[in-house]
């Protein structure tokens, strides 16, 4: 885990971190990176984490969750919580500034193994990789619609194409959805703490899903 020293303009967002990170760690869940980050140019911050799936998907390599944070959100959550009337973001707003709702959000991407993926078929030319990629991704699209249903997401994927001797194939293959957690009425920062740890575990318990059916249909376009 990295954590910026410098990170303590941001004291709520900091102790949110701390309790992501141990909540990750009590359920055994081990991660590839867990980094914070922050740019003063933008007032802006933010968590990076990333979890290993070698061992739990046969197409998916990478779960990354990033969750986005800034300076109004701090304080405009400071001001709601009780006991942060000294937080030094206080005095830096305006009342206008502080209207900013405090949402944090969430982007979660699944990273496929574009090898695995797209196996090369021996004396066979042109973009079939490509072709065969369009048809379980498509079948992911109307599976993710029926998995995150009850979510008010925007899912997308993000894919780079390249070419060889062989044909055309995507050399990067994410998907990715967007997620937003308000914490309007929370007025302690355990609840808030609380809060988004019941929030990241219900979005694991949903990327293990979505795992478990790229993995199936992907499976079985490659076996046809």
């Amino acid at each position: 885990m990295s954590i910026r020293k410098d990170f303590m303009q941001y004291p709520i967002f900091s102790s949110v971190v701390n309790s992501i990170n141990n909540s990750l760690t009590k359920r055994g869940i081990s991660t590839r990176k867990f980094k914070t980050w922050e740019d003063n140019r933008i007032n802006a911050s933010g968590l990076e984490i990333a979890i290993n799936l070698s061992k739990s998907s046969e197409f998916i390599e990478t779960l990354a969750i990033n969750l986005d944070w800034d300076k109004f959100k701090e304080a405009r959550l400071a001001k709601q919580l009780v006991g942060m009337e000294n937080h030094p973001v206080l005095k830096e707003l305006t009342d206008e500034e502080f209207k900013v709702p405090p949402i944090i959000d969430a982007e979660v991407s699944w990273l496929f193994d574009v090898n695995k993926c797209q196996p090369v078929l021996p004396g066979v030319r042109g973009n079939y990789r490509i072709e065969n990629a369009s048809q379980w991704m498509e079948s992911i699209s109307r599976e993710m619609n029926t998995l995150l249903s009850d979510e008010n997401i925007i899912t997308r994927w993000h894919v780079e194409v390249d070419g060889d001797e062989k044909g055309r194939y995507l050399s990067a293959i994410n998907l990715i959805s967007y997620f937003q957690y308000n914490m309007k009425g929370l007025s302690d920062l355990n609840e808030i703490k609380h809060f988004l740890n019941a929030q990241i575990n219900t979005l694991l318990r949903k990327a293990n899903k979505v795992i478990f059916e790229c993995d199936h249909i992907i499976t079985e376009v490659i076996a046809a």
